[in-house]
């Protein structure tokens, strides 16, 4: 087979969308030696990276690469030409991972990820752009993609509630996995926390957004500090994101700001040194399509209080303690029952390394291999229904 893949997010400033392409790319790499890759540095016309064309990470004797576009403008001439399938240059499966979706495909199979679909359950967790953007391509995905791999079962529920003419049969549940392959690695410290002591601050990993719920956290957070829990900083891990500008403004309305330590973005040494050291993974989304900051938590045995909401059950099964993420008392009383509990933080700690077990990125990558095999032996879709 000759696969093109899309690791157009998978740049220095990627987040779950392009920890999945990067990781995914890298297993496949691993375990299979008879098919070609043609990776392509930008896909389509709604999101490109302009370092692309010179971060491009991945070598193989298997691997190759599709045009490295210098700008949006040429990056979309390409990908909207009416002669896509000539450029590509005899691509048998084209795998798109970044949610847009071409539709000029004739005889190219195209397989398309499944991220999540917040942008069109709860509008006002994102921008006008990003939401048009975002439902453009699963609109178009449902027309063209021969296969769809959806990162968890609750994201394929929550298509197909969308886009009920979609064949069920065509989608596939693969799960991500952690992006860390050293278990053993001890991270770093990030000079954030230069004065903070291991196992004494509680961490909440991800971009600063509506989506991810730090605004409740930071109640819960005052909540605890009202019932007398012990001061341990809150550290909040990620870069900053869409419509919480004002985010440093309300932890002072809170009169939590000299407690609370925003790291902005973290390196994946910075990262691992946290989850290995924090009191608790606190991780109160309103809505995942997976959950990769769960998953990693665990990895490093952090014990995990997270949400009962959408695929996050999937991920964390008996091995962390699951909240409706809107009740903030709940979160607050739980912080300082946990904090007063050792006993209870050792046995999640423990449950959570082996939960991560079950995550691998090599069967996944394997499920993947089936994919490709299994739309090259059907009939093109689109050819049946535009």
């Amino acid at each position: 087979m000759r696969i093109g893949f899309d690791i157009s997010q998978t740049g220095s400033g990627k987040a779950g969308c392009g920890y999945f392409a990067h990781a995914m790319i890298k297993a496949l790499g691993d375990i299979d030696r008879q098919n070609t890759y043609k990776l392509f540095p930008s896909f389509g016309d709604f999101y490109f990276d302009s370092q692309m064309p010179i971060f491009n990470p991945y070598d193989g004797e298997n691997f190759c690469y599709g045009p490295r576009h210098i700008s949006r403008d040429t990056a979309a001439q390409f990908w909207n030409n009416p002669n896509l399938e000539v450029l590509l240059n005899g691509v048998d499966v084209i795998h798109a991972n970044n949610f847009w979706s071409p539709l000029n495909l004739s005889s190219t199979r195209l397989v398309y990820t499944l991220y999540d679909m917040n942008f069109s359950i709860e509008p006002n967790w994102t921008t006008e752009a990003n939401r048009v953007g975002c439902f453009d391509g699963v609109f178009r995905a449902s027309l063209a993609a021969d296969w769809i791999v959806a990162i968890s079962e609750a994201s394929k529920v929550d298509y197909l509630n969308t886009f009920p003419h979609f064949p069920e049969e065509l989608i596939k549940v693969i799960y991500p996995c952690s992006r860390f392959t050293h278990d053993s690695s001890l991270g770093l410290r990030p000079n954030a926390l230069e004065n903070i002591k291991p196992q004494q601050f509680w961490l909440s990993v991800g971009t600063i957004e509506p989506r991810k719920n730090q605004r409740r956290l930071a109640q819960s957070y005052a909540h605890y500090l009202r019932l007398g829990g012990v001061p341990y900083p809150l550290i909040f891990a990620g870069g900053k994101g869409w419509l919480m500008e004002d985010f440093e403004d309300y932890l002072l309305e809170l009169g939590i700001r000299e407690h609370v330590v925003l790291t902005g973005y973290v390196s994946d040494d910075e990262l691992i040194w946290l989850y290995r050291n924090c009191y608790a993974n606190l991780y109160p989304s309103l809505f995942e399509g997976f959950g990769l900051p769960v998953l990693e938590g665990m990895q490093f045995g952090a014990s995990t209080i997270t949400s009962n909401t959408s695929s996050i059950p999937e991920v964390v099964g008996d091995a962390a303690i699951l909240l409706d993420p809107s009740d903030v008392e709940s979160w607050g009383q739980l912080m300082l029952n946990l904090s007063k509990n050792s006993n209870q933080r050792d046995l999640l700690k423990k449950n959570s390394l082996e939960q991560a077990k079950k995550f691998n990125w090599e069967r996944s990558a394997n499920a993947l291999l089936e994919v490709y095999r299994a739309v090259l032996a059907k009939p093109k879709r689109s050819n049946q229904i535009l």
